[in-house]
């Protein structure tokens, strides 16, 4: 594959250069060779072996040391390596305002906030609120360098020394693509890629358009391949094969066309999970070989292009789309671009076929024994390394085999191990795991008067991940520990209550609630004792959980438990759920009424109704773990729903003049709302309020749901200057700050409210979305 992309023509007058004999040639780009003295270049045929013409290079470039970094740095063409420079560094420039947070930089440091914070290291603290708009200013230009090409070396360090402080700052936003970025920001330092369509070309015509060593493209490719094949490995996990990881996704509008051959399950199936499994697997394979990546851009994009509506990954599916083409042979920019019309030529990237000579590479030089080449062959020289042609080899092998080893280094951190192997972020265990909690409880006890008390789950947090790693939970703990001394309680013990189901599975506890976190051990290289182990040998309940959820009737919920002998959970049932039973599926429970002060024992097969409004205790007495379920009907929203079908079919009946009684005072407003100028109708009764506001919210669904492709662009386009232009209105406000110093409060706050600021139709229609007017009690 490589064959066109190693070597490339050197003019006649740069062979004096790079050839230590005066008739030395240099191979060209189809194999042949040119030589000082002009031979025709059928004097001196090539013959590619199977191996050259499919991978690009011939076993003999392996066999030693030497010959492998001659390989490393054979020359080739920079054209791709630079469209992909400034494909990548736009991605950056616009995922700074997103997903980096620019935008609501404000919302997540604000200066004097008491906020629990998870970095990878406890010492590493953010900065002042104005200082850390400066770092985003540092990673935003660095970021725009990397894109222009534009003092490249001092932008790719920019970019990478902020990008990195910020990722390690916050293990809460943690995710594959956003180490992924990190992780291409860090290549393209050491890289070559300014060599095309930069300014750093313009201002040094010595680099301007020179050849790059061969192992930039390997190491890029490599990662992307490692990003593929190793999510593909991870999804052969059972739960995946089996379809339990992404279930819900198959329901979306997106695989409605799937839907019209295939049930909804099978969709789940084969679509979802097998389709993942497969392309993740052979994405790589069919991207690397000239034969099969056609078919790998189509299904590949079509990927790609489905995650992004899927999935709120900001630049990711972008990334990955941009990084598709560096597989190509690497001068396909030249033949793109040699297409458009010759007046754009001055702005386009240069479509000259001939790279000038670089010293990053290494060039075979042959040498001729005779002035003619068809009584004597030439012999090829070796070629003398330099000390930098030897370090980009090393980089290469050690950074691959690094790449290789970290997904599965798990037995090293193993204090990071919680019921999914290690720090979520750089496994490449991408949706594999889907996790719902059901109830989350944290108590606390003085500990001098022994008092007891519970706080609200995520007081003085920003991020709900703590809830499953060990790690964040005890800088949770710990944090908690110095906050609640200043609410007058003294060396607190904080003890976690979490029920986790990942993948479809009972809910079951996550952590000991017994354990105080704040006194317990964690070590990044040692299992926490304190975790709990996930029930594997329950996984085969799935498939009966469907069945007892196909049984029930819409208005029919239902949730799965399994606890550990010894334990109890306790619950309080709200009163929305007035017809809510325990039934026992296996092991042994007594529940305790805890106002009655009753006890009843439930063996297999047995269930009781529990009290509304009334906690309750459930307690594991058999000697391995219960399995028990919830069955409740939210009488509340029952009835609501039950009021607005009378409602809707009064309405219904007065549009079509069918009904004939007159309306009551409290009911006019029905009429009045049928109008189409959309505006806001008062009603006292509260039902009726619910009502139409809920069907302001539908028409409003409904009508940006027909809108056209202009309209929804116009929208989309709209959104995001608002979301960018605040972004940059306030680090505009902290810069100003760090020069000049703070204003008056009063004119702080209208500069705040003037970024603040949204569209006309967005501040309308603020207050007008529908919230979840009833919503399930936590049981």
């Amino acid at each position: 594959m490589e064959a066109r992309d190693a070597t490339a023509v050197i003019k006649k007058e740069d062979t004096q250069r790079y050839s230590v004999k005066p008739v030395g040639a240099i191979v060209s780009n189809n194999g042949e060779e040119q030589t000082a003295n002009a031979a025709p270049k059928e004097d001196l045929p090539q013959t590619k072996s199977e191996m050259e013409r499919i991978f690009g290079f011939r076993k003999e470039d392996l066999i030693s040391w030497h010959s492998m970094v001659t390989l490393l740095n054979r020359p080739a063409d920079p054209a791709s390596l630079g469209i992909f420079r400034c494909l990548f560094g736009l991605l950056m420039v616009i995922d700074i305002t997103q997903e980096r947070g620019l935008s609501h930089l404000d919302f997540k440091y604000l200066d004097g906030a008491p906020v629990c914070r998870f970095p990878l290291f406890n010492v590493l603290q953010p900065l002042p609120l104005d200082w850390m708009y400066l770092v985003y200013v540092v990673m935003f230009f660095g970021a725009l360098g990397i894109m222009l090409g534009c003092f490249y070396r001092l932008s790719c360090l920019m970019f990478i020394s902020t990008y990195w402080y910020i990722f390690f700052l916050d293990k809460t936003a943690w995710n594959n693509h956003s180490y992924l970025y990190g992780l291409i920001g860090f290549q393209l330092t050491l890289m070559d890629a300014n060599r095309y369509w930069s300014i750093d070309g313009l201002r040094r015509p010595s680099i301007r358009n020179a050849h790059v060593p061969l192992w930039n493209y390997t190491v890029l490719r490599t990662q992307i391949f490692i990003v593929y094949f190793l999510a593909g490995l991870k999804k052969l996990d059972a739960d995946w094969v089996e379809g339990y990881s992404m279930s819900y996704l198959a329901h979306h509008s997106l695989f409605d066309p799937f839907k019209l051959i295939l049930p909804v399950e099978l969709v789940n199936l084969l679509v979802v999970h097998g389709g993942g499994l497969v392309l993740d697997l052979t994405a790589g394979y069919l991207l690397f070989f000239d034969v099969t990546r056609p078919y790998a851009f189509f299904f590949v994009s079509y990927f790609h292009c489905m995650n992004s509506q899927l999935f709120s990954i900001g630049m990711f599916s972008y990334t990955m789309l941009a990084t598709s083409p560096v597989f190509c042979h690497a001068d396909w920019p030249r033949r793109f671009f040699a297409r458009f019309p010759g007046f754009l030529r001055a702005v386009l990237p240069l479509t000259s076929p001939d790279p000038q000579p670089s010293t990053s590479c290494v060039y075979n030089t042959i040498q001729s024994t005779s002035s003619n080449p068809r009584e004597t062959p030439p012999v090829a020289k070796a070629p003398k390394l330099r000390l930098k042609h030897k370090l980009g080899a090393i980089f290469t092998i050690l950074y691959i085999t690094e790449q290789l080893f970290l997904p599965y280094s798990h037995f090293i951190t193993q204090g990071y191990n919680n019921w999914t192997n290690g720090l979520y972020g750089y496994s490449w265990d991408m949706m594999v795991h889907s996790r719902s909690h059901q109830h989350v409880k944290i108590t606390y006890k003085d500990g001098i008067t022994g008092e007891t008390g519970y706080l609200n789950p995520g007081v003085f947090t920003q991020s709900r991940r703590w809830k499953d790693h060990g790690d964040m939970l005890k800088q949770y703990a710990t944090c908690l520990h110095q906050f609640l001394p200043r609410y007058n309680i003294s060396e607190p013990e904080i003890y976690f209550d979490i029920w986790v189901s990942i993948n479809e599975r009972f809910q079951q506890r996550i952590f000991d609630p017994r354990v105080d976190v704040v006194k317990a051990e964690w070590s990044p290289f040692r299992p926490s004792t304190w975790l709990m182990p996930l029930l594997v040998d329950l996984s085969p309940w799935r498939t009966k959980f469907q069945e007892i959820e196909g049984s029930l009737d819409n208005q029919t919920e239902i949730v799965f438990i399994a606890d550990f002998p010894g334990l109890h959970l306790e619950n309080f049932v709200s009163e929305d759920l007035g017809n809510t039973s325990i039934s026992v599926l296996q092991g042994k429970v007594n529940v305790e009424i805890v106002e009655e002060q009753k006890n009843y024992t439930l063996q297999p097969g047995e269930q009781m109704k529990v009290p509304a409004g009334a906690y309750h205790k459930v307690y594991t007495v058999s000697e391995h773990p219960s399995c028990y379920m919830y069955i409740y009907v939210n009488t509340t929203e029952a009835a609501l729903q039950e009021n607005f079908t009378r409602l809707y079919e009064l309405q219904e009946r007065v549009r079509n003049g069918t009904e004939t009684e007159p309306l009551p005072p409290e009911l006019q407003p029905l009429i009045a709302a049928d109008g189409e100028d959309g505006s806001e109708v008062n009603a006292t009764d509260p039902i009726v309020q619910l009502f139409l506001k809920r069907q302001r919210r539908m028409k409003e669904v409904k009508k940006r749901r027909e809108a056209g492709a202009a309209e929804r662009l116009e929208r989309f386009a709209v959104k995001k200057y608002y979301t960018i232009r605040r972004g940059f209105l306030m680090t505009a406000i902290a810069i100003r700050n760090l020069a000049v110093g703070l204003p008056s409060l009063e004119q702080l706050t209208r500069e705040v409210a003037f970024a603040n600021m949204k569209e006309p139709r967005a501040e309308a229609n603020q207050d007008e979305r529908l919230k979840d007017e009833v919503g399930h009690g936590e049981l």
